[in-house]
C-alpha cells in the first residue's frame, strides 16, 4: 500500500510539472507573438490640425489610420498624403480640417469651408481681388477662426458734383448720407442733395450737392415826384410858371434772394422802406384873359420912328414853341396875324410897327435869342419862314 501511495504521489507531481511547463510555453509563445506583432507595426506621425500624434499601426492605408483615430475627413479638408496612400514606416500624415466661414460678398451671403489661415488667403481661394477702394471686414491679415463672418464690398466709380464742380470718386454700396460722410462733404442747412440722403448709391449714380444760400439784397430806388398845377389869375392864360421845383424821394427795397451754386435763382420782395419822401413840383397855370389883338392899320402919325434891324422868321410849330406868344396871342388859332418877336427894351410889347417886306404888325412876342435891334417875324408855315430867311430890314414904329 505504501508503494502504491508513493507511485500515486510521484505521478501527481509529474503532471503538475507538465502543466507548468506547458503553461510557461504558452505564455512564452504569447509574449513572442505579441512582440513579433508589435515589432511589425509601422511607426506613423499624424499632424492633426497642428498637433502631432505618434501612432504604431498595422493599418494598410492613410484612411485606415484616420479611422483608427476617429477622424472624419471632409472633401474641403487638407490631407497629405491622399487617403488611399499605403502606410509605410516613419510616414508623416498631415490633416487640417476645414473651417466653416460665413462670407458676405456685395450683400450676398454664402457658407464656405476652407483651410485658409487668413482672410487674405480665403479671398484668394475665392478668386476675389481686393482693391484699395474695396471694403473688407475683418482686415486681410486677420487669422480665420471657426464661424467667423467676413464682409466684402467691392467699390465702384461714380460721379459726385458739389457746388457745380464734378469729379469721379470711388464708393461701395451705401446710402447717399453715408457716402457724403465718407467723402467728408459737410451739408449746410439749406443745401439740397439729389438723389435724397436715404437713397442707395450705385455705379451709375450721379450724386449732386447743390449749395444753396439765402441772402438779403437791399436796392435803393428813386421815388418820382408828382406835378401839381394851380390856377393863377395873375398870369395870362396859357402861361405857366414853376412855383416849386420837384425833388425825388428815395426808397429801400429789401429782397430775399436764393442763390444756388453761385447763381441767383429767385428774388422776392419782402420789405420796402422809405428813406426820403418826394416833393411835388408845383406849377402855376395862368387864367388871365389877354386882350384881343387888333388888326394893325397904317398910321400917318408924324411921330413915327424908323430904324434898321436884323430879322429872322419863325412859326408856331418850331421846337420849344407852344404857339402862344408872351402876350397871350394864340398863333395857331390866328395864323394870319402879323406878329413879331422883339426885345421889349428896344420895342415895347404891344407896339404897332411896319416891317419892310412884311407889312403892318404888332410887337406881341419875345424870344431868348431876340436881343437888341433884332426881330423875329411870324409866318403860318415853314415855307414862308424859310423864304424870309435872315435879312436886314427897316422897321417903323407907328405908336
Amino acid at each position: 500500500m505504501f508503494q502504491n501511495m508513493k507511485k500515486l504521489f510521484s505521478g501527481s507531481m509529474g503532471r503538475k510539472k507538465l502543466v507548468i511547463i506547458i503553461t510557461s510555453f504558452i505564455v512564452f509563445l504569447t509574449i513572442l507573438s505579441f512582440g513579433t506583432y508589435e515589432a511589425t507595426k509601422a511607426s506613423v506621425t499624424v499632424n492633426v490640425d497642428g498637433e502631432e500624434v505618434n501612432v504604431r499601426t498595422h493599418a494598410k492605408t492613410v484612411a485606415d489610420i484616420l479611422n483608427e483615430l476617429d477622424i472624419t475627413v471632409r472633401s474641403e479638408d487638407y490631407l497629405f498624403p491622399e487617403s488611399s496612400e499605403l502606410v509605410t514606416n516613419s510616414m508623416e500624415i498631415v490633416w487640417e480640417p476645414a473651417k466653416q466661414i460665413t462670407l458676405n460678398v456685395n450683400n450676398e451671403e454664402q457658407i464656405v469651408w476652407t483651410t485658409a489661415k487668413t482672410v487674405k488667403e480665403l479671398l484668394a481661394q475665392q478668386n476675389i481681388t481686393v482693391s484699395k477702394h474695396d471694403k473688407i471686414n475683418p482686415s486681410l491679415d486677420t487669422e480665420l477662426e471657426k464661424d467667423i463672418n467676413i464682409v466684402y464690398e467691392q467699390a465702384f466709380e461714380l460721379t459726385l458734383t458739389v457746388g457745380g464742380e464734378e469729379q469721379q470718386v470711388w464708393s461701395t454700396s451705401t446710402t447717399v448720407a453715408d457716402f457724403l460722410e465718407q467723402q467728408e462733404i459737410t451739408l449746410n442747412d439749406l443745401d439740397r442733395v439729389e438723389p435724397g440722403l436715404k437713397a442707395m448709391v450705385t455705379s451709375d449714380s450721379n450724386v449732386e450737392v447743390i449749395r444753396v444760400e439765402k441772402v438779403t439784397d437791399v436796392v435803393e430806388e428813386p421815388i418820382k415826384f408828382g406835378v401839381v398845377t394851380r390856377n393863377d389869375n395873375s398870369l395870362n392864360k396859357g402861361k405857366e410858371k414853376v412855383v416849386q421845383q420837384g425833388q425825388e424821394g428815395l426808397v429801400a427795397k429789401h429782397y430775399e434772394v436764393i442763390i444756388e451754386n453761385g447763381k441767383e435763382v429767385s428774388r422776392e420782395l419782402v420789405e420796402t422802406k422809405t428813406l426820403k419822401d418826394s416833393s411835388d413840383r408845383i406849377v402855376a397855370v395862368g387864367t388871365k384873359q389877354a386882350p384881343q389883338p387888333q388888326q394893325v392899320s397904317r398910321s400917318n402919325s408924324s411921330s413915327s420912328k424908323e430904324f434898321y434891324v436884323s430879322s429872322t422868321a419863325y412859326t408856331a410849330n418850331c421846337n420849344g414853341c407852344s404857339g402862344i406868344t408872351s402876350t397871350g396871342i394864340n398863333l395857331k388859332a390866328n395864323p394870319n396875324m402879323k406878329v413879331i418877336a422883339v426885345d421889349p427894351s428896344v420895342i415895347p410889347l404891344g407896339t404897332k410897327v411896319h416891317v419892310e417886306g412884311y407889312g403892318y404888325a404888332v410887337a406881341g412876342d419875345t424870344g431868348g435869342a431876340i436881343v437888341g435891334n433884332k426881330i423875329d417875324v411870324f409866318f403860318p408855315d415853314k415855307q414862308s419862314a424859310y423864304r424870309w430867311g435872315s435879312k436886314r430890314v427897316k422897321i417903323t414904329i407907328l405908336d
